[in-house]
């Protein structure tokens, strides 16, 4: 009777081996940025796919990939933020005046720009998490706020230009033999902890994926790393924004499904009243989220003001949207409790693609603003089918 049971527990576990989930969302990401690249290289004669447009599409990628990163922290947790747009303006225009006006050493401006950029994130989530006021209210009135501080400050002025490791921050690139051992450092990393999780997976007894599909993922990662680390060596090299991108992204998703924070975040936009009594502190959690997105508001602004070589009262207009695209897009649910960083990335790439594509295409900007709102109605109408399907 034993031997039996071991067998069919055995059979049973093979059975969990050898199957595993078809994840359509991540192939449609991945399939609808391949035709997107395919259509404009055609309509561009290649052009779109050369090694100077790919920096540069990283290059204008950038702001609202770090922006994309907090906020689907935030979408995750049931809340959104329209403020990061006035909140990158202001942060950069307060970065620029301590550099141009005060003569602020660019470390110290790096420094305070953050900590202006987190306590105002703070600020905006003290009145959501401990006052109750909801979120769309506060970050509306943050959005209006933010940029009436701007123009007040800076008096309705451009402020350039920037100096030293400043102007450098948003238009520097990494020597190409820098690149190449950056690149193999991550795939290294890739496989290193790959092997790890699936040992550890094993050990607990848990249902383990084909081996060949987790590293068939990993041969495919290292491929297209190498040959995008290519492809930006044939320029300039990789652009030190788009390094910080990685760097960020690679910081939160090990926040966002390593830690503690990061599963009480999904817990509670999936359902705060069971996180509740789980015994999650929503409160504090949900202002830990608005102060890194004010954080990341302000790395955000850094960048941008430094590859501007100026600050402006119009700077960072609607990137709020832009970052809730790319978020959407790259299949955070608006509902909360769903979304993954990565996605997010993806959402932005092909956001910044199709700029980018009609840009050279010449098409006029109107034309821009419809494909992305049509966009954005679309990835919404798939999330909620999806749902429905589910349920």
């Amino acid at each position: 009777m034993q031997s039996q049971q071991s067998t069919s527990l055995n059979e049973n576990v093979q059975e969990k081996k050898l199957s595993f989930k078809f994840d359509m969302q991540a192939y449609t990401l991945a399939i609808a940025l391949v035709l997107i690249a395919i259509i404009f290289s055609i309509f561009t004669d290649g052009e779109f796919l050369s090694s100077r447009n790919l920096s540069n599409l990283f290059n204008q990628m950038s702001v609202i990939a770090v922006l994309a990163i907090g906020m689907t922290l935030i979408i995750v947790a049931g809340h959104i933020d329209l403020s990061v747009g006035s909140l990158v303006g202001l942060t950069g225009g307060i970065a620029a005046i301590l550099q141009v006006w005060y003569g602020w050493d660019t470390l110290s401006v790096f420094l305070v720009t953050i900590i202006v950029g987190a306590l105002l994130g703070l600020w905006q989530g003290w009145w959501v998490a401990y006052r109750g006021v909801p979120a769309f209210i506060v970050t509306l009135g943050g959005m209006l706020i933010f940029r009436g501080i701007l123009v007040g400050i800076s008096q309705g002025q451009t402020v350039a230009p920037l100096e030293g490791g400043f102007k450098q921050l948003g238009n520097s690139y990494l020597p190409y033999s820098i690149g190449y051992i950056l690149a193999i450092i991550g795939i290294v990393l890739l496989i290193f902890f790959t092997i790890k999780n699936r040992s550890k997976r094993a050990n607990l007894g848990l249902a383990l994926t084909p081996g060949f599909i987790d590293y068939g993922k990993i041969a495919v990662y290292s491929i297209f790393t190498m040959g995008i680390v290519y492809m930006l060596n044939r320029y300039l090299g990789i652009p030190t924004p788009m390094l910080i991108v990685v760097g960020l992204a690679a910081l939160f998703i090990f926040i966002s499904s390593k830690t503690a924070f990061g599963r009480s975040v999904y817990a509670i936009g999936g359902n705060e009243e069971a996180a509740a009594l789980s015994g999650i502190n929503i409160k504090r959690n949900v202002l830990w989220v608005f102060i890194l997105m004010g954080a990341l508001a302000a790395v955000a602004s850094l960048i941008l003001t430094s590859r501007l070589n100026a600050a402006t009262v119009g700077a960072g207009e609607m990137y709020e949207l832009d970052a809730i695209a790319a978020c959407v897009i790259g299949g955070t649910s608006l509902m909360g409790g769903k979304g993954k960083i990565v996605g997010a990335l993806i959402g932005a790439l092909i956001m910044a693609s199709i700029d980018n594509g009609m840009s050279m295409m010449n098409i006029e900007t109107f034309w821009q603003f419809i494909v992305k709102g049509l966009i954005l109605i679309l990835a919404v109408w798939l999330d909620i089918s999806s749902k429905k399907r589910a349920a």
